[in-house]
């Protein structure tokens, strides 16, 4: 595991970083002033440079995230002393929310009027900003709702756009042993790396607010808002990383349980085998649990710290219903998904961490139904990082294992004295 730098250090290596690119293209200038110009060098220097710009880019975004971090890891005494608004929040917000939903005109003026440096162009006006601890009961929820974000690795980022460098389980060398202390490092293999762009996008959703809800208590209030913002969540994040998880290269085809276990042991890389699991639908995982073995019992084990959950080998069979992870095929002959991998390691949700809402009791149907609606936005990007580091199988049916004992011949041998019965093996 690598050494977290230091806002300093990341500064440090981001002006180095910067003086490097520099000099590559001082060097690359004097290339083409060279009599001897060498069109291999010249390609050379360009890779390196660009390569350098590559990583001046990453280590500034890094530098950014880091600085962020370290306000909100402030020391306690190191804070500012919370004022009797910032301390009561959650009351607070529910006001705030409250008089958005009675008086949204007003409310969107006063956000018009002090808003003029929104998240982009389109978000000038962007509306009430869920707080962050209201925010924590609704990841508390989603988490809940079977949410497949808790299995991809999940990076909350400050920007609306960005990149990373991200290197392939398969592609990672070894370290060189050093002989002396004084000894040379030398270059490691250049690694095949990948640079993923991230450019964060705006999901929204529209509910219905009514005169009885805003007579409510705060917390009543607040679990309905939580409740309904935490399903929306769920499900929209769950259909962006399903769309990322249909789009990995590689895809066996199961014709029986021995293919599954195949995939298990063979299809990942070693390193990642043990944080690897299955994945498929609710139909599919039907089809698996009646799967039996030759003596009649059923292959799928039984997950003993988790009720209604299942095994292959150890692993976990993570299921999704059948609206969002459809079947392919036909009614008749359906094809039924069978994910396996590690989802962490092949990708990555960048959350914005910036939800809000936004009233009408014009719009969207709201002036003819004489109610309140009010808009939901979510703020994430999913990627793809390591493409094998999971596999999308598909199976139509599996039979029953049949069994391979043979019978032996049994013969009897009758004495005065006993009878005794031997079996030849």
């Amino acid at each position: 595991m690598g050494v977290k730098l230091t806002v300093n250090q990341l500064n440090e290596a981001w002006i180095a970083s910067g003086d490097k690119v520099t000099d590559f293209n001082d060097q690359i200038n004097m290339a083409l002033n060279d009599d001897n110009f060498s069109a291999e060098a010249m390609s050379e220097l360009k890779n390196k440079r660009d390569n350098e710009k590559v990583r001046r880019d990453a280590l500034r975004e890094q530098l950014v995230e880091a600085q962020a971090e370290q306000v909100v890891n402030m020391r306690e005494e190191d804070k500012a002393p919370l004022t009797k608004k910032e301390s009561n929040l959650k009351g607070q917000f529910v006001s705030d929310f409250v008089n958005m939903v009675r008086n949204p005109m007003a409310f969107l003026n006063t956000v018009s009027s002090n808003d003029t440096n929104g998240d982009n162009g389109n978000d000038s006006a962007a509306g009430l900003t869920i707080p962050q601890d209201i925010r924590t009961a609704i990841n508390t929820l989603v988490r809940q709702y079977d949410s497949l974000q808790q299995y991809v690795r999940v990076e909350n980022v400050t920007t609306l756009s960005g990149s990373r460098v991200y290197e392939k389980w398969t592609d990672v060398t070894s370290l060189t042993v050093m002989d002396t202390e004084d000894g040379e490092i030398p270059d490691l293999d250049n690694p095949r790396l990948t640079i993923i762009k991230y450019l964060i996008k705006r999901y929204a959703g529209i509910i219905t607010a009514t005169n009885t809800l805003l007579k409510d208590t705060a917390e009543n209030i607040l679990a309905w808002l939580s409740s309904w913002i935490a399903k929306k969540v769920v499900v929209t994040r769950n259909q962006a990383i399903i769309a990322v998880m249909q789009a990995v290269p590689k895809k066996p085809t199961i014709a029986n349980f021995d293919d599954v276990i195949t995939m298990i042991n063979t299809s990942v890389d070693p390193a990642i085998i043990a944080t690897s699991s299955l994945l498929t639908n609710q139909s599919g995982l039907n089809k698996l649990a009646l799967v039996k073995t030759a003596e009649g019992k059923y292959l799928l084990e039984s997950d003993p710290t988790k009720p209604n959950s299942y095994l292959v080998k150890g692993k976990q069979v993570i299921v999704v219903a059948d609206r969002w992870l459809p079947n392919g095929g036909t009614t008749n002959a359906p094809v039924y998904p069978l994910y396996y991998g590690d989802m962490s390691q092949a990708i990555t949700l960048f959350d914005r961490e910036n939800m809000s809402l936004l009233p009408t009791n014009i719009g969207a149907g709201a002036f003819e139904t004489d109610t309140t609606k009010i808009r939901v936005i979510d703020r994430f990007d999913v990627k793809a990082t390591d493409s094998e580091a999971l596999v999308a199988g598909s199976f139509t049916a599996i039979a029953d294992q049949v069994g391979n004992f043979t019978g032996a011949p049994t013969t009897t041998t009758t004495t005065q004295a006993t009878t005794t019965t031997t079996s030849h093996a």
